[in-house]
């Protein structure tokens, strides 16, 4: 566990924390079957990871695809968000994070 966030995942965390998302319950870094999630709603099985750019090489694509594999295997959704998104468009990620629980009615 990373006691110091990058940006991208302050920004991100200062968006979901104390409930400020739509009253919704967020954890930052919880273990989750051996790995930590970047932030995770446990209410709706959704895990929010924030990816750098190295998120992008060969072998961490294959890294991460075996980890979302075994995560939705047990019942998560992985959205995986790039670091540009969050710190220049946080309003619309936080959107789609409702969409992706089906909180996106009151639009």
């Amino acid at each position: 566990m990373r006691k110091n966030l990058t940006a991208a995942e302050l920004t991100f965390w200062n968006a979901v924390r104390a409930h400020r998302l739509m009253g919704l319950g967020f954890r930052r870094q919880m273990p989750i079957a051996g790995f930590i999630a970047d932030f995770a709603f446990p209410d709706h099985k959704l895990i929010v990871e924030i990816d750098g750019p190295s998120h992008s090489l060969d072998r961490h694509i294959a890294k991460d695809t075996l980890r979302n594999q075994k995560l939705e295997t047990l019942g998560w959704k992985v959205l995986r968000l790039g670091n540009d998104d969050v710190l220049h468009k946080i309003d619309d990620v936080c959107l789609h994070v409702l969409r992706m629980i089906g909180m996106d009615h009151f639009e």
